[in-house]
């Protein structure tokens, strides 16, 4: 079988090393040795001043919301995983949906200010499949009507534009570290911002509050994580770039075998170095999709219609028509990539959509 995604999991040998400096200390959670040291490698790698290591990433948002003090209407995505409306449902706010750009499949900001109401108070983006959001009309649109930013970066590990890590964008960024993501820590997540204020109040929200043993500042909630979490981090993070560079090889060799079929992909900006996380392709009709997804079924091949359905058509939402997303969302498939799918494989995968497709 040959699935969308697979975990990369390290050598058992070196995360038994850490194991066993768990078992020796019995320090499993609160703030363990572990979990600091990933963060402090983190920043390094992103170059950001302040990251939190929290339990998942969708915790990171609903921590990330609650932090900036966000009410009322939300500006966000229809094309993103259900977290992404959800998180902002789940703090008593209203998802209001403006449609994608049909080419980078990120938020369309021409169509932004004309969904700005009296009670909106943020933008929350998505940078799906690691594609950067317009960062740049985003928070000029944000500073003109004194709104928040806070970006859903949980596919962007690794990207950068202009040479800076994608993240410093925004008030606020938040990760997911999934198991099926590139960088993983099997669950876990990460809140991310330069503003030294916000941080002082995010660590204390993602720890009940704690101000010491016996003493709270605020609302908080259990953002926390464990070591195990934080050694799988260890692991995984001395292999990021190999990573990156296989999943690189392999979508090229996509782009080699389908290139007679014309499929279009999101359009990265010429300042973008990308991460490979997924490889979206975008099927002429929905018909066509179903009968390529039928013909890798048969052979036990299988990819994801990421993201299918658009959040708009949500039971919690309001169903508002959008045009663009709601057509991607039906059209859009998700390829395998992952570390050890081999090249013969991606090869295999293209022949069956070439023959499919036609």
């Amino acid at each position: 079988m040959i699935p969308v995604t697979k975990t990369y999991l390290p050598p058992l040998s070196e995360y038994n090393k850490y194991l066993k400096k768990i078992w020796a200390t019995a320090w499993v959670t609160n703030n363990g040795l572990f979990v600091r040291e990933l963060e402090k490698k983190l920043k390094e790698y992103f170059g950001v001043k302040h990251l939190f290591f929290v339990s998942n990433g969708t915790v990171a948002l609903q921590i990330a919301i609650k932090a900036l003090g966000l009410k009322g209407e939300i500006i966000t995505t229809p094309f993103s995983y259900v977290a992404t409306t959800s998180s902002i449902a789940w703090e008593n706010c209203t998802p209001v949906f403006v449609d994608i750009d049909s080419s980078t499949f990120t938020l369309d900001t021409k169509l932004i200010e004309r969904s700005i109401t009296e009670t909106t108070s943020a933008i929350v983006a998505t940078h799906v499949y690691g594609i950067p959001c317009d960062v740049e009309a985003i928070q000029k649109i944000a500073d003109k009507h004194k709104l928040k930013v806070i970006y859903d970066a949980a596919h962007s590990f690794g990207v950068t534009y202009k040479g800076k890590s994608i993240l410093h964008h925004g008030d606020i960024s938040t990760m997911s570290f999934h198991a099926t993501k590139l960088f993983h820590t099997g669950e876990g997540g990460s809140i991310v911002t330069n503003d030294d204020e916000l941080a002082h109040k995010i660590s204390y929200m993602m720890n009940f509050g704690h101000k010491g043993q016996e003493n709270f500042s605020g609302i908080g909630i259990n953002g926390k994580t464990s070591e195990l979490h934080g050694a799988m981090g260890l692991c995984v993070f001395t292999r990021i770039k190999e990573l990156i560079e296989r999943r690189k090889l392999l979508s090229e060799i996509y782009d080699r075998k389908l290139i007679s079929l014309g499929l279009q992909k999101p359009v990265l900006h010429k300042d973008v170095v990308h991460n490979y996380s997924y490889y979206p392709v975008l099927f002429p009709t929905e018909e066509k999709l179903l009968q390529v997804r039928d013909a890798l079924n048969a052979q036990q091949i299988f990819p994801r219609r990421y993201f299918y359905p658009s959040l708009n058509k949500l039971d919690y939402v309001d169903n508002v028509s959008m045009p663009v997303a709601d057509d991607v969302s039906k059209r859009v498939f998700c390829l395998p990539l992952y570390h050890d799918l081999s090249e013969t494989e991606v090869e295999m995968i293209s022949k069956i959509i070439n023959i499919a497709a036609k």
